[in-house]
This record gives C-alpha cells, structure tokens and sequence, in this order.
C-alpha cells in the first residue's frame, strides 16, 4: 500500500510543478515592452552656490547613495565635499548655508541641487523631521563629507 500511495503522491507533485511553472512563464510572456516615464530631478554643471563643476577625482569610480535623516531644528557640522554630490529633500525642509558668505537655499520636499564642492556649509532642518537622498560621484579610498577644522562629521 505504501508503494501505490507513492506512485500517486509523485506524479500528483510533478504535476503541481508543472503547472505552476507553465503558469510563471505564461505570466512573463503576457508583459509588453514600454518606454517609461521620466521626470529629471536635478541636471545641473554647477552648485547652489552658483560654482561650476570643472572636473572629476581621478582613480576608481565609486557611486555612493544615502539616505540621510536629520531631526527637527538640527544643524550638521559645518563640512565640505571633495567632489560633485546632488542632495534630493524626501520629506520635510532642507536649508542649505554657506559659511563664507552667508547665502542660503531652502528646499522643499521634492526639490534636488547639487551641493558645493570645496566650500564649507551644512544643512539644517525645520519644524518637523529632513529625510534626504544624498548621491556622491566619488572615487574609491575619498571620504564622501570632509569636517571643518574643529567641526565632527557630518554623519
């Protein structure tokens, strides 16, 4: 008895197998081919400050995204960049703020710039929490945020 329930059990789950299979590749082939829909965020050759990108760090490309979350009415340490970054407010206010002269950029969720090389700034937040992506266009081995002299890092 044992043997005929085995010979059942079997083909009764090959035959489940086969099925969900056929199902999996009938869903892939019901898919069309379509462009999709893009909406530039930010295509800048300069910085909020208004300083144009000249170049590149040589070495190694590395890519760096962050997710950074800063809570209300807090201000980073003052920092600076190496090499170009583009910052992209999710949720809440971003205010930007350049030590040397004072300038300011406000941004809003929804809103990206492209940050400042060189130049020491900080961000800080408003009234209610600042979720932000951050992208770096760096080299390996470079540190994405630079401290002021006597500053911490900025995360």
């Amino acid at each position: 008895m044992q043997v005929k329930l085995r010979s059942i059990a079997i083909p009764a789950f090959f035959s489940t197998v086969s099925a969900s299979l056929a199902f999996l590749f009938a869903q892939d082939t019901q898919l069309h081919v379509a462009a999709g829909q893009r909406e530039i965020l930010l295509q800048t050759t300069q910085s909020w400050l208004g300083k144009l990108y000249d170049h590149y760090p040589s070495g190694q490309p590395q890519l760096t995204t962050i997710r950074l979350t800063l809570p209300p009415h807090t201000a980073l340490p003052w920092h600076y960049h190496p090499y170009p970054n583009s910052v992209y407010v999710l949720s809440g206010t971003l205010n930007l703020r350049d030590r040397a002269t004072g300038k300011t950029l406000l941004l809003h969720a929804g809103q990206a710039t492209g940050e400042a090389v060189g130049d020491v700034h900080r961000g800080e937040s408003g009234d209610v929490p600042t979720v932000l992506i951050i992208t770096y266009a760096g080299v390996t081995g470079t540190p994405t945020s630079i401290p002021a002299k006597g500053e911490q890092q900025e995360y």
